[in-house]
């Protein structure tokens, strides 16, 4: 028994070693209790995690291209809720092209608005940018500039799904994906029609139920467009057949015993290893076990939903979004009504509400020279009613005040008016948003002192939104006919069996 478990430790340890480990969750709020949140986020680069160019026959494979395809953007966003008391798992899709307010590493030190997706190939770059004259060595270069684009990303998605913690993260490439579909081939997988996308993607599918290679996988998750316009496909078609192929490949492994089994994990990790990043908090082995019961109790893998399809000022395509609806329905689908929550919540003092505030997202802009104002403001007027949106540093200001959109004018004026501050309104500020600059007189405002002055250092935000407005019932992804989600929709995915999609 001693010889057995310790040649399984060493091999254990010895298949971690070359799976890349980052710390760009180490400053970042964390799950109470045995609650975990894990950020997988698929990057559509056609490199290694080491920045180096794949063979040749691996991008013949893949049919994405070669090399100078692609990029950092995180086209794949998924949100595992994972409960402590063992009760059945939820899965979040954040399509990629979700029209949101970035963190400030991927907008030069200030706030902007992108594609959610964007966050981290543009931290990135900036990085990279900054440290290419003194960082020598380009494996080093490569890794902190991927830490700090990492980080960029989970800031930005936790920031538009209310606050929600995130314990850990999976990042995943294209290859790893690929890599991993060909050690377990063939998969099962399940369509609701015949289709095809031969040029694109590679694409050529019957109805029903089939099983598929690596290559077809590739296909399958990627597949966008299909001759016949009926079929409607989107990037949400897209989202919900990552999921369906994410539940087949599960129940593949855990079919196999792979999960379970010390030897087949190995081997998966030794192929993957080069093109896989992890926190440095998770344990594989450990994760493995919890998703081999996760996928046994069940699982619910959802869609966010979006409000309409438009432009950004560049012309290029974006999903319309209602942030508080989003964090509504966020929040509901990991703390249910009834359920036991594990929310983190503020420890400030609750105090009278502000009259309006409920179901408008309060941004809030440091230009003092007090670190950590913007914070400590925003929890405290987050318990006054608002929805939390961004707390983040900005340049000087003389003179604290307060700009609104759209629909926040009774909010932004009850605001003003407890701050005795002034309000404007901005076609720059997101309709339902009020956005709060705090300046260098804050010191003689009494009132500002006194908030957060009531807040302990180590409070975060709580990811309760304030919104009244139940979310939208999701509609389940594997419908057909007039019952099929549209692309807008909410939508749900059970792990049950092999789901059939578009």
């Amino acid at each position: 028994m001693l010889v057995g478990t310790g040649t399984a430790w060493r091999t254990y340890h010895t298949a971690l070693a070359g799976v890349t480990t980052s710390s760009a969750l180490d400053d970042g709020p964390k799950s109470v209790g045995a609650d975990q949140n894990i950020l997988i986020m698929g990057l559509d680069s056609r490199l290694d995690e080491h920045g180096n160019p794949l063979p040749q026959d691996m991008y013949d494979a893949l049919h994405a291209g070669d090399d100078s395809e692609g990029g950092y953007n995180s086209n794949v966003l998924i949100l595992m809720h994972i409960p402590g008391d063992g009760s059945k798992s939820t899965a979040i899709s954040i399509p990629r092209d979700d029209y949101v307010t970035l963190d400030p590493a991927a907008c030069g030190g200030s706030t902007c608005k992108g594609k959610v997706k964007q966050a981290y190939g543009l931290a990135y770059q900036a990085t990279k940018d900054k440290l290419t004259s003194t960082v020598k060595d380009p494996v080093e270069l490569e890794q902190r500039s991927r830490d700090v684009g990492r980080k960029s990303e989970i800031a930005t998605v936790r920031a538009f799904l209310g606050g929600v913690p995130v314990d850990h993260f999976v990042e995943v490439t294209l290859v790893a994906f690929f890599q991993i579909a060909q050690a377990v081939q063939p998969i099962t997988v399940c369509l609701n029609e015949n289709t095809s996308d031969r040029f694109f993607s590679g694409a050529d599918f019957h109805k029903g139920e089939q099983q598929i290679d690596a290559e077809q996988a590739m296909a399958f998750v990627r597949q966008r467009r299909d001759p016949d316009p009926d079929l409607n496909f989107t990037d949400m078609d897209r989202t919900r057949r990552q999921q369906a192929f994410i539940v087949s490949l599960a129940r593949q492994l855990q079919d196999s015993g792979t999960l379970t089994n010390i030897g087949k994990l190995r081997s998966l990790l030794d192929i993957a290893k080069q093109n896989i990043a992890i926190d440095s908090g998770l344990d594989p082995m450990q994760f493995a076990q919890r998703a081999s019961t996760m996928m046994s109790g069940g699982m619910t893998l959802f869609t966010l939903p979006v409000v309409d399809f438009g432009q950004d000022d560049l012309g290029e395509d974006v999903n319309i979004v209602d942030v508080p609806a989003i964090r509504a329905t966020v929040h509901d689908l990991l703390f249910p009504p009834g359920a036991a929550s594990s929310t983190p919540t503020s420890t400030a003092t609750v105090t009278v509400p502000i009259p309006a505030a409920t179901g408008v997202t309060l941004n809030v802009v440091n230009g003092s020279d007090q670190n950590g104002l913007a914070r400590k403001l925003e929890v405290a007027l987050v318990n006054r009613g608002f929805t939390a949106g961004d707390a983040v540093s900005g340049g000087s200001r003389n003179t604290t005040a307060i700009t609104y959109g759209t629909g926040a004018d009774s909010a932004a004026a009850a605001l003003a008016d407890q701050l005795g501050v002034t309000a404007t309104k901005s076609s720059a500020v997101d309709s339902h948003t009020v956005v709060v600059t705090i300046g260098a007189d804050v010191t003689s405002n009494a009132t500002i002192t006194t908030m957060v002055a009531s807040v302990p250092d180590d409070a975060t935000t709580s990811a309760t939104p304030t919104s009244t407005t139940p979310p939208p019932p999701p509609v389940s992804a594997t419908a057909t006919g007039n019952n099929s989600p549209a692309p807008t929709d909410l939508s749900s995915m059970d792990s049950g069996k092999v789901p059939c999609v578009k």
